[in-house]
């Protein structure tokens, strides 16, 4: 991505010529200092290879070309002893933290809606040594009220220190963890609940209040539940034979002597840490069952992938917990002694929508140096700063478009630029806190204008990550110094990937320049499996001659020579149109989504059908202006029905195809255009923002029979 520079000629040789001299003068120093050549070396070698020589793979991380790792630390292969070994060796360290809420009011927005802002003090900490106590404490607690060695147990509840909390302690009296995401409907809640026949559930006030109470009478087995708010302490409404607790009295139970001596049943690697329900993009939550061995083989590959991991990094955690990326990352954190705020995608930044004008988000608070983001979050991030850089005086956006073209074109070289750092993107870097060494992305795929935008504009790396909840969110991982984009990097040392022919999309491993298949991943990390899913099991997990155990993931994706994976496809998202060509709606997606007049884009196809048609998200401030350029005037409701505006927009996602050299048959010839935001409340999205296709399939039945003709 290249930005369009409007200064005059006179003004714009001068400064060319500025950052030319200044170029010269300081290169060599600052090229032996800095340790370039070093970081160039890195980013150009071999990082993965085929230990079998054909182009199908098995492909391995060179520094696992022997054998694959899966330990941590000696002697630690449960996540019990993780949490151990971190509070024997960083006793005093911060542990978790969260912000003191010092204030809240509800404010009136101009459209007369009521939004709930909050004032935040600073982060409070808990040490290791405490943060051991309160788990222990609470596991015992757990074990008084009934709970029993490998039984299920529920946690549905917000990111916040009492879920990690609450986990440790489950790892420690070997509770498996039954992980349900905070957004999902009810029957998927009491599916999950009653599939796995939970006992103890772990949830917030709002939760019960809000979604778990409404459900209670048809989950039958359930008969205590724990509450991690202070209070209220009392509960009044709720169903015969069942009891709430609060943490906090939990806790107090767990510490009493009597319940302390009781010996408790230490976790084996073999055993379930965690029933993870995925938010499912299709149909109703799967259970995938993760062993204490497959997260931990998860977590050292993770680990291996972050230079210079120590007790004095901070991580910021706001993602769901019960995702498997959060989770793994904060795992990591936990195993080399870092401290970890909690906060919210409503707190994050001062802009964030709970936090009062004039006070500080949290990252402006914790200032993290490690971060986790889905693509959906940096795109946002993008977007709003590329607006504000339109919004700027003539000169001031030359200047920013000059700065981001010159780094643009250092970066790609291989080299910093500390000036421009300093100069023109630390406001943007600060953002995020200003000290963020390291950005990881999973979850879906991020765009190459999107990463090459954080990597200027926030002066730090993108590790663009590939997993699922399958391999325990463990893939590939991007390395740091590789500045490349539209990579998810090399396989981790504890995984190995290989890729297997799919004929129906004409993908080999034969293809040239680049073998292309479908990816499946073996390696240590690889889950047990479906909980109670036996035929999905036989589908989609395999064990191999070598005792090896794999998982087919459905994506396609191809080896460059270097050894760094690119995801191309998935089989899923294939349809196959009316005269045969098959179309790709995620590639469709990807490409159109780097419209800056699009905030979401779902891309759909029937086989009946000789055209791709599509729902949009359109972004307000875009959408307003190309409404007032065309004269359409009314609520934003009002404009997203507008035929005017669906066909303006139309044209400029079509101009955008063609742009992007896209095939005919892949532009989308009719849109609808959704006043909506796309939530993992509306139920059309996971809480890792990827499309529920069938959900918006069904969202949109009478548009998408208007748009075919039908009506």
């Amino acid at each position: 991505m290249k930005l369009k520079e409007d200064m005059s000629p006179l003004l714009l040789q001068v400064f060319r010529s500025v950052v030319w001299v200044y170029s010269v003068i300081t290169f060599l120093p600052w090229y032996v200092l800095s340790g370039t050549n070093a970081s160039q070396s890195r980013a150009k070698r071999i990082k993965a290879c085929s230990v079998s020589g054909r182009p199908a793979g098995p492909y391995r991380s060179v520094n696992s070309v022997q054998q694959l790792v899966s330990a941590l630390h000696e002697s630690v292969d449960t996540l019990d002893k993780v949490f151990e070994y971190a509070a024997r060796h960083f006793p005093e360290r911060d542990c978790v933290g969260t912000r003191e809420i010092l204030s809240e009011e509800d404010e009136l927005q101009p459209n007369g809606k009521i939004f709930k802002k909050v004032i935040l003090g600073d982060y409070q900490w808990m040490s290791y040594e405490q943060a051991f106590r309160a788990a222990q404490h609470f596991g015992s607690g757990l074990a008084a009220l009934g709970q029993k060695p490998q039984c299920n147990i529920a946690i549905f509840c917000e990111t916040r220190a009492e879920w990690i909390i609450s986990a440790q302690a489950c790892f420690m009296y070997n509770f498996p963890v039954v992980t349900l995401y905070s957004t999902l409907g009810g029957p998927a809640i009491a599916h999950g609940l009653n599939e796995t026949e939970v006992t103890h559930i772990i949830t917030s006030k709002d939760l019960l209040q809000s979604r778990l109470k409404a459900i209670l009478l048809e989950v039958p087995r359930l008969q205590h539940i724990i509450v991690v708010d202070s209070k209220p302490t009392s509960w009044p409404g709720m169903p015969r034979g069942i009891m709430v607790h609060n943490m906090a009295a939990v806790q107090d139970l767990g510490a009493k002597p009597e319940n302390m001596a009781k010996p408790r049943v230490h976790p084996l690697p073999s055993d379930i840490a965690v029933i993870m329900y995925t938010s499912g993009s299709t149909g109703i939550p799967k259970g995938v069952m993760i062993s204490h061995s497959n997260i931990i083989a998860g977590i050292t590959g993770m680990a291996e992938r972050i230079p210079n991991l120590d007790e004095n990094d901070t991580y910021i955690g706001y993602l769901p917990l019960a995702h498997v990326l959060e989770l793994s990352a904060e795992l990591v954190c936990v195993s080399h002694g870092c401290r970890i705020g909690y906060s919210s995608p409503q707190t994050l930044a001062d802009q964030s929508t709970k936090i009062k004008k004039g006070s500080k988000g949290d990252t402006s608070v914790l200032k993290p140096t490690l971060m986790a983001a889905v693509p959906e979050i940096m795109d946002r991030i993008y977007k709003n700063v590329m607006t504000k850089v339109e919004e700027m005086s003539s000169v001031q956006r030359t200047f920013f478009v000059l700065a981001y073209n010159y780094k643009m074109e250092q970066i790609s070289k291989g080299y910093g630029t500390p000036l421009c750092d300093r100069l023109v993107f630390n406001k943007v870097r600060s953002l995020l806190g200003g000290n963020t060494r390291l950005l990881l992305s999973g979850g879906a795929p991020l765009s190459a204008a999107t990463q090459r935008f954080m990597n200027i504009c926030f002066c730090c790396p993108v590790g663009q990550g590939y997993g699922l909840t399958e391999t325990c969110g463990a893939g590939t991982i991007s390395e740091m110094w590789d500045y490349s984009t539209g990579r998810v990097g090399a396989p981790l040392v504890c995984s190995e990937i290989k890729l297997k022919d799919w004929e129906e999309g004409g993908y080999y491993s034969t293809d040239k320049p680049h073998p292309r298949g479908e990816i499946l991943i073996g390696g240590s990390n690889v889950t047990m499996g479906y909980y109670k899913n036996e035929a999905r099991n036989l589908e989609d997990f395999f064990v191999d001659q070598n005792g090896q155990r794999w998982f087919c993931t459905g994506d396609i994706g191809e080896f460059h020579p270097d050894g760094c994976l690119k995801i191309i496809d998935r089989k899923k998202d294939l349809v196959k149109l009316q005269a045969g060509e098959y179309v790709s709606l995620g590639k469709v997606e990807a490409v159109l989504k780097n419209c800056p007049l699009i905030d979401n884009i779902c891309a759909y196809a029937n086989s009946d059908q000789s055209y791709v048609i599509s729902f949009v998200v359109p972004n307000q401030k875009q959408l307003t202006a190309l409404a007032v350029q065309n004269g359409v005037r009314g609520s934003w409701e009002e404009m997203c029905n507008s035929p005017i505006m669906e066909k303006e927009v139309l044209r400029v996602i079509t101009e955008a195809a063609i742009t992007a050299n896209m095939e005919r048959f892949e532009i989308p010839r009719k849109i609808r255009l959704s006043a909506e935001p796309w939530t993992p409340e509306t139920g059309l999205v996971t809480d890792a923002f990827k499309l529920k296709r069938k959900e918006l399939k069904t969202h949109y039945q009478d548009d998408i029979e208007r748009m075919y003709g039908g009506k």
